[in-house]
């Protein structure tokens, strides 16, 4: 939660009572019969934004005693202006109460959906193992807004024909269409990567599946990782997806491009070639980072985006979970604020490191 959260959060319940105790003093200051008894109102109207039904209620008869207490300290109850200043009152009281069941149902409705679609992403990024084949596995998520539990990006990793095999990918747009279309790819990812016998293969069948199903109306950035079991080197196949980071035991850094760069995942139909694997050493001791553009595209208030082979020192932690947890609290820290997209990132280490 950032400060001006932090700050909606202490001033709007105060709110109403401030205006009333302002408009109580004014009128205290001010000759009698000068009228301002009606802004009373302003306590209720303001007690809508915030709170239930009783607050209104309970606001709205504290405006309507202050009208009365008021008109009596300066001789003036029974006057045709403290009716008026009472009706107006309990007037929009009334409308307070009203915009206030609204708000609650509207909430209890997005509440519904996004609880939906929060059990949806569960089903779809399911927990990662923590060891997988040669590697030791972390993950985080971090959405780039709080309220919204439901974005693009998508990871997994599966172990089969003789290596692990990694995935991590960003979906164009967000919400549900996003989820369907991630739902997709990694229902494809996951049985191509028992089947295929070869990296390149497992691209060609994903692309396949993919291209079939969006037809050019949305597309996937991927990045596909192999680790053979026992080896000693990795392979990627990429799709117009950010280049992985590889931190050297050493403290040195790598980020391996391809070769040429092929178009994402649901637009290979209107033309560009298919990616070719291409593989560097990964000796024990050595961390591959894969990221999502909302880690490497994050700005800070200068607009300066976030240096992310500057911050390798935060992975030296032994607990992978831990290094890259610490990794994405210094990239929120960095944004002083939620972040303007979504934000993946997959650790993948070796055992013996």
């Amino acid at each position: 939660m950032n400060g001006t959260t932090r700050r909606d959060g202490r001033v709007l319940p105060a709110l109403p009572y401030c205006v009333m105790a302002l408009v109580a003093s004014v009128e205290l200051g001010t000759p009698a019969g000068f009228g301002l008894l009606p802004l009373m109102s302003l306590g209720p109207a303001f007690a809508g934004l915030v709170g239930s039904k009783r607050r209104t209620a309970r606001i709205g008869a504290l405006a309507v005693l202050l009208c009365v207490l008021l008109a009596a300290s300066e001789g003036e109850l029974g006057k045709r202006r403290v009716y008026i200043a009472a009706a107006s009152v309990a007037g929009v009281t009334a409308a307070g109460l009203l915009a206030v069941a609204s708000r609650e149902r509207r909430d209890a409705e997005l509440a519904s959906v996004r609880s939906i679609a929060e059990v949806a992403q569960r089903v779809l990024l399911r927990p990662v193992p923590r060891v997988a084949g040669e590697l030791r596995v972390a993950v985080s998520y971090t959405s780039a807004v709080a309220q919204a539990r439901i974005g693009g990006d998508l990871y997994e990793v599966v172990v089969a024909a003789g290596a692990t095999r990694a995935l991590i990918g960003d979906v164009q747009g967000k919400g549900l269409e996003a989820v369907e279309t991630a739902a997709l790819v990694l229902g494809a990812f996951r049985e191509a990567a028992h089947d295929e016998p070869e990296l390149a293969g497992l691209g060609r069948r994903l692309a396949r599946a993919v291209d079939r199903e969006l037809d050019g109306e949305r597309f996937v950035s991927a990045l596909l990782v192999e680790v053979p079991a026992g080896g000693r080197h990795v392979t990627f196949l990429n799709f117009g997806h950010p280049a992985p980071l590889i931190v050297r035991a050493d403290g040195s850094t790598l980020f391996p491009e391809p070769p040429a760069y092929a178009l994402p995942l649901g637009i290979g139909v209107q033309g560009g070639e298919q990616p070719a694997p291409y593989s560097v050493d990964f000796a024990p001791g050595d961390q591959i980072l894969l990221y999502t553009d909302g880690v490497s595209e994050a700005r800070d208030g200068a607009g300066d985006f976030y240096p992310l082979a500057d911050r390798v020192a935060l992975l030296k932690d032994p607990d992978a979970e831990a290094a890259i947890e610490r990794l994405r609290t210094d990239l929120v820290d960095h944004a002083k604020g939620p972040l303007r997209d979504d934000a993946a990132m997959l650790l993948l280490r070796h055992r013996e490191g």
